[in-house]
């Protein structure tokens, strides 16, 4: 493919990037090494951090979990994928980028190459045209290599590059919609003659355990939740949509309080993501009696979503916009949780992330209970304590929806990405963090003595820390950990 930007479809040329497998014929295949990186747990694998996101990321943890049946053993064979056999070529893929995070595409060239071993043409998602300078100089050794091109364009470039027949792959980030699009083109059977690859968000749901919060508790996870739909302005694949709560909470009212003062006190963004408008106006007329919130937000009480005769059901639409929703349901503790686990399997739409926000004491407590909850939620990524979003921040990681859906149902996709563990048969990652960063007193021991996480959108010295770790990971030094402490302890 032609190493220019593409204004139509008429203009690709016909041009292949190198074969991956002739590039790297001479190179003997490779397993990664798995004992060294990651421990033995009963569900899988722990993903083990560096040296360097230990320290920064002290208190946060991942795990990969097999599909059930798969033994540690049979992962540790598999693992590596297209690296078991790097003179087998995957062929040319189409990565259609997404248009709300700028790293989801080379993540995704990345893993095209690394574990497929094709090699690609990305496909920028319009709202991202500008950058097309900068992809360039940042993924130049892939393209003076012959493994990548990158070309603009719209849907009509997107369907024309899909279905050409020198593709044998298809990967995109983005909507249902899109992928049916490519898919079926308006008919009732699949119109593309080459496997997919998907990941489609969905509607992420927020449990939280009830339990006795201090106002500080309170006011932290308000800010956490404000986070998980704010962050980006509301444009993610995996922000916190719905806040599913206890009915018998004592302490419901004065979270939702708390929460509606995050929503208020977040730093006002434009709604830059297009359509984000319209969906606002949508979420409007659904739901007139939702609460406006300063600066554009809207917090919506869906008192009985079952009754709704609305098509923009706020269990089974995802607004990428900044929409909250809060459901109730009866019950307390462990009847609670379950009630939570079988509504959100099956009535939210999509299984991309889940997060679930509770009190150290109140999961031990429930004990074997929570655990269970845990395996039987449907979804790629579960979050104890931690925004998802997490999950996708760690590249070594399995990212994807929940394994199952067909391309008639095709919910939050099909395949997994960053996994740079190269794991196969993987169900999904559970992300563990702490539940508030500073213990309540020395010998309370159920906080990690942490600063702010810095992607809250109400860390003061977000931006600042950010940049320091920007350069800390272009040049790892011990030097510049100081500066990234003192930083982010000013959040």
């Amino acid at each position: 493919m032609a190493d220019r930007t593409v204004r139509g479809a008429h203009h690709v040329e016909c041009a292949r990037p190198h074969s991956a497998g002739a590039r790297f014929r001479a190179q003997p295949a490779r397993r990664p090494e798995i004992g060294a990186r990651a421990g033995r747990s009963r569900h899988g694998f722990r993903i083990a951090p560096n040296a360097w996101d230990g320290l920064l990321l002290h208190g946060f943890s991942a795990r990969a979990w097999l599909r059930p049946g798969v033994t540690v053993r049979r992962a540790r064979v598999s693992a590596g994928l297209g690296q078991l056999a790097p003179t087998a070529t995957g062929g040319v893929g189409l990565v259609l980028g997404a248009g709300n995070i700028s790293s989801i595409a080379p993540l995704d060239v990345l893993y095209e190459l690394v574990a497929h071993n094709r090699v690609s043409i990305l496909k920028l998602n319009p709202t991202f045209d500008g950058l097309l300078p900068i992809y360039r100089a940042a993924l130049a050794p892939l393209i003076a290599q012959g493994l990548l091109r990158i070309v603009t364009g719209g849907a009509d470039v997107g369907h024309y590059l899909a279905h050409h027949v020198d593709i044998s792959h298809v990967h995109i980030t983005g909507s249902a919609t899109t992928h049916d699009a490519i898919v079926f083109g308006g008919s009732k059977t699949p119109r593309l003659g080459k496997p997919i690859s998907s990941e489609l968000g969905g509607v992420s749901p927020i449990i939280v355990l009830p339990g006795r919060w201090s106002p500080k508790d309170l006011r932290y996870q308000a800010e956490h939740v404000a986070t998980m739909r704010l962050h980006n302005g509301g444009y993610n694949c995996i922000a916190g949509q719905v806040l599913v709560l206890s009915a018998a909470w004592p302490q419901k009212h004065a979270f939702l309080a708390a929460v509606a003062a995050a929503l208020a006190a977040a730093p006002t963004r434009p709604a830059w993501y297009p359509g984000s408008d319209e969906r606002m106006r949508a979420a409007r007329v659904a739901y007139p009696a939702a609460q406006p919130i300063p600066g554009g937000r809207l917090l919506v009480d869906v008192a009985n979503f079952a009754a709704s005769s609305s098509t923009e059901n706020m269990l089974t639409t995802e607004y990428f916009a900044p929409v909250l929703g809060v459901v109730e349901l009866p019950g307390d503790d462990q009847a609670y949780l379950d009630a939570a686990v079988r509504t959100v399997n099956r009535d939210f739409l999509g299984t991309l992330g889940v997060t679930i926000i509770g009190l150290p004491s109140t999961i031990r407590r429930l004990g074997p209970g929570f655990e269970q909850a845990v395996t039987r939620l449907q979804y790629g990524t579960i979050a104890i304590n931690v925004w998802t979003g997490v999950g996708f921040l760690s590249a070594a990681a399995p990212w994807g929806a929940f394994p199952g859906h067909t391309l008639d149902k095709i919910q939050s996709g099909i395949g997994v990405v960053h996994n740079a563990l190269l794991l196969d048969e993987v169900e999904r990652t559970v992300v563990r963090g702490p539940f508030r960063p500073f213990p309540r007193s020395v010998a309370h021991a159920e906080w990690a003595l942490l600063p702010k996480p810095p992607w809250f959108v109400s860390a003061r010295s977000g931006v600042r820390t950010a940049r320091l770790l920007t350069e800390f990971a272009a040049h790892p030094s011990a030097r510049k950990l100081p500066r990234i402490l003192v930083a982010a302890f000013h959040a």
